[in-house]
């Protein structure tokens, strides 16, 4: 369904107060911010900006919502003949090998991460954020396999799936936080991968294939 008028504005106006807040945070640092200078600064009132962002954490975690069910869409979109570890691996080499922002593979990201490192509301938010991706990978796990709510075998592999992702954000932010260059980084995730696989089990490479 195409986009209307007044739902193409309103994307606009919260992309807009997002990229201006996240401007004045990595200028100024989280605390240092307030909603109200965001608002004056955006020429929106507060409550507009509330209406966009319910907390202040919002602002400069707004495409967080995407990536709670990023590892969920990558298990239900996975091929015929492949399991779920096996069509996360592919998808995140694929994002890594693209030198893709999504995981952390961009100019600048040393400057987001020092935002968060020095605000503990937001290591909050981000630790409450990685408790809902464990939790979407276990229930997409558990519809896709058609396991039942006593099977453990969803909790198990979705919490080495959900590591997965985890090791490898962890491992890119520790790189480019320490100066390090994106495609660079990118070369080192890659073969990173590779040592994951390895350390996987074949019991979770070969759970919930798709039939073909």
């Amino acid at each position: 369904m195409a986009e209307g008028l007044r739902e193409r504005k309103k994307r606009q106006t919260k992309q807009r107060i997002s990229d201006i807040a996240t401007g004045l945070f990595l200028e100024r640092g989280f605390q240092a911010v307030t909603v109200a200078e965001i608002a004056e600064a955006a020429d929106v009132s507060v409550n507009t900006v509330y209406n966009y962002f319910p907390a202040k954490e919002d602002l400069f975690l707004d495409r967080m919502e995407g990536v709670t069910h990023r590892l969920a869409r990558m298990i239900r979109g996975r091929d015929a003949g492949e399991s779920a570890a096996e069509a996360v691996l592919r998808e995140i080499r694929g994002h890594v090998t693209a030198v893709s922002p999504a995981y952390g593979l961009m100019d600048g990201y040393a400057d987001f991460m020092r935002v968060i490192d020095e605000a503990p509301t937001l290591q909050a938010r981000l630790m409450v954020l990685q408790q809902e991706v464990r939790r979407t990978t276990v229930d997409a796990l558990r519809e896709e396999a058609g396991a039942g709510p006593e099977d453990p075998m969803p909790l198990l592999v979705g919490g080495q799936i959900a590591w997965i992702q985890s090791t490898v954000v962890e491992f890119v932010s520790e790189r480019m936080t320490a100066g390090g260059r994106a495609g660079e980084v990118s070369r080192e995730a890659l073969a990173l991968l590779d040592e994951i696989e390895e350390l996987l089990s074949e019991e979770v490479l070969a759970y919930a294939v798709r039939e073909g």
